[in-house]
């Protein structure tokens, strides 16, 4: 149990001098990749910029002891950081007290409930967000993430929760761009774009290793924040128009929980809960993603309660939701780190930075971070995975497209409901109609096959019917009126053996449909027989009374009931194609 809920206990006791190494040197590599980040995030989440920062102290640490991921670096997101905004930003106005203490009870709430269904393994539920559903919703987030950061960029206010919203505000406000605003913000995002794609080959033509190359480039946003913080300061251009960080307060927030308010807390309760299962499902797909390159295994239920302590403790420091990031999951995986307390390092430096380095950052332009953010979440846009989800299946392109334009048109938290939904109806409504075969023998094996597709052996006087999909209440009835619609065609069948390899379950529904059937086909002088039926789905039927009045038999196998059957009625199979 206790190697169960406190993973630290099966690293920590082989825990090395080779291991202390490679994490520090890690840790000092996302601690500087963090710093403008968390800044970041917090200004778009419509919190003081301070606030980001306490929000990657305190769940760093508690993961570590928490999580099983060796490499997963949790803290502020630009999805969650959004959602943070869009769940709160109708309760308060910005910048009030209020509408702080609505954030971080925000993240406790989503901590709490992502704690308990850890502790129920209820990890599966995260099932139903689709990774159409997901990747719809991050690519429409990040494109209204990336139009409502260029108020920073342009010197003037835009807003809105959805992107009509923003796209008006953007237009009728567009006299009041600020020049040097501008110059700042889109130089920012083309050296950050630049850097991305060209600075490691640059840096590696001149000499230096893959590995720093890339640490290098990673830390490129820390450059844009020197020089930009540097030139404001210089040149006084705060006074010119350029919106500024401003002072941001030295020292770690005192830990408290924030104080409990049943009106406020049951409006943020459905947010909470869809912040913290998307951010879950973020969290697991880049945890899985890592641990399966060292061939290391990831509990995801575990990963809840992880995660859920991490969001609490984000509380108790002041801070807001937070989750396991991809960009610094990666950085921390490529630098090396071997263990969590990687993490729990950069929280110590992130602490450092917050008590020492804070004064020097008041200069920063707001235009930075917004650059940073706009640079960090097109690359989360991926355009060319509707076409790919198009080209493969229509049912998840619709969702997929249903959730974009909802969270684009609607906001996020409407989005996220209808891909949920598009999802469960499209599942439901393809389950409902499930593929079913009519089947006969390969000459020569025991392998049945679709009569449409292969040249195979059939008896006029059985049917062979294969259904595969597993039997409950939405295609109880469909069964009933494909065996009814394949009897009346041929009146030369006598015996209807449902070949079950692909039933999986068979719920109460589907039980009495069954026994509808049979009491049909006796009725017509016809008998049910079932074969190749799993082990626990006859476990289950052999707790009622079916196969006591079934009018057929039970068959291992359908080869077994294909001769038994052909036997009885002395007839030899038909080739058919």
């Amino acid at each position: 149990m206790l190697y169960r809920y406190l993973p630290v206990t099966r690293w920590a006791a082989a825990y090395n001098r080779d291991s202390l190494a490679a994490d520090t040197i890690a840790a000092v590599i996302v601690t500087i990749m963090l710093i403008p980040q968390s800044l970041a995030y917090a200004l778009l989440a419509g919190l003081p910029p301070e606030i980001g920062l306490y929000a990657s102290i305190a769940p760093l640490v508690i993961y570590a002891v928490f999580g099983t991921s060796m490499t997963l670096a949790v803290g502020p997101v630009a999805v969650a950081s959004l959602m943070t905004a869009s769940a709160i930003g109708e309760l308060t106005a910005r910048g009030t007290p209020e509408y702080l203490g609505a954030a971080i009870a925000l993240a406790l709430i989503s901590g709490l409930v992502l704690v308990a269904m850890g502790i129920a393994r209820l990890g599966f539920l995260a099932n139903f967000l689709s990774h159409p559903v997901i990747s719809g919703f991050v690519t429409a987030s990040a494109l209204i993430i990336a139009v409502g950061q260029l108020k920073h960029i342009l010197g003037y206010d835009i807003h809105g929760h959805n992107l009509i919203e923003q796209v008006t505000s953007l237009v009728s406000g567009i006299g009041g761009t600020n020049f040097w605003t501008i110059i700042f913000g889109s130089g920012v995002v083309a050296f950050l774009m630049w850097t991305r794609q060209s600075l490691a080959p640059v840096l590696k033509r001149l000499g230096l290793s893959k590995h720093l190359a890339g640490s290098l480039s990673k830390a490129a946003p820390v450059l844009a924040v020197v020089v930009t913080t540097v030139a404001v300061w210089a040149f006084d251009l705060q006074g010119a128009g350029v919106s500024v960080v401003g002072d941001i307060p030295r020292g770690l927030p005192t830990p408290a929980l924030p104080a409990f308010d049943a009106a406020l807390w049951s409006t943020l309760f459905v947010p909470a809960l869809l912040i913290g299962v998307v951010g879950y499902v973020e969290t697991i797909s880049v945890a899985q993603t890592l641990a399966a390159k060292r061939r290391q295994r990831i509990d995801p239920d575990q990963e809840l309660v992880a995660l859920g302590a991490s969001n609490v403790g984000s509380a108790m420091f002041g801070g807001f939701p937070v989750t396991g990031g991809f960009s610094r999951s990666v950085v921390n995986f490529d630098a090396g780190a071997q263990t969590p307390a990687a993490g729990a390092f950069t929280a110590v430096g992130i602490a450092l930075a917050t008590v020492f380095l804070t004064p020097l950052l008041f200069f920063l332009p707001k235009a930075t971070l917004a650059a940073t953010i706009i640079v960090a979440v097109l690359s989360l846009v991926d355009l060319g995975a509707i076409t790919r989800t198009f080209a493969y299946s229509k049912s998840d392109f619709t969702a997929m497209v249903g959730t974009i334009l909802g969270t684009l048109l609607l906001g996020v938290e409407i989005g996220i409901a209808v891909g949920v939904l598009s999802s469960l109806v499209l599942f439901l409504a393809r389950t409902s109609r499930p593929h079913s075969a009519i089947v006969g023998r390969v000459p020569g094996t025991e392998h049945y096959r679709n009569v449409d597709r292969h040249e195979v052996e059939t008896t006029p006087q059985i049917l062979s019917l294969r259904v595969d999909e597993s039997l409950y209440f939405p295609n109880a009835r469909f069964l009933e009126d494909t065996i009814n619609d394949a009897v009346s065609k041929n009146p030369e069948i006598r015996d209807v053996v449902l070949m079950c390899s692909a039933v999986n379950f068979i719920d109460a529904s589907a039980l009495e449909s069954l026994e509808q059937i049979d009491h049909r086909l006796q009725d017509a002088g016809l008998k049910l027989h079932l074969s190749e039926v799993k082990g626990p789905v006859q476990d289950r039927l052999q707790k009622t009374d079916f196969f006591k009045h079934l009018s057929g038999n039970l068959f291992l196998s359908q080869f077994e009931a294909d001769q038994e059957l052909r036997c009885s009625t002395n007839r030899d199979p038909v080739r058919t194609s």
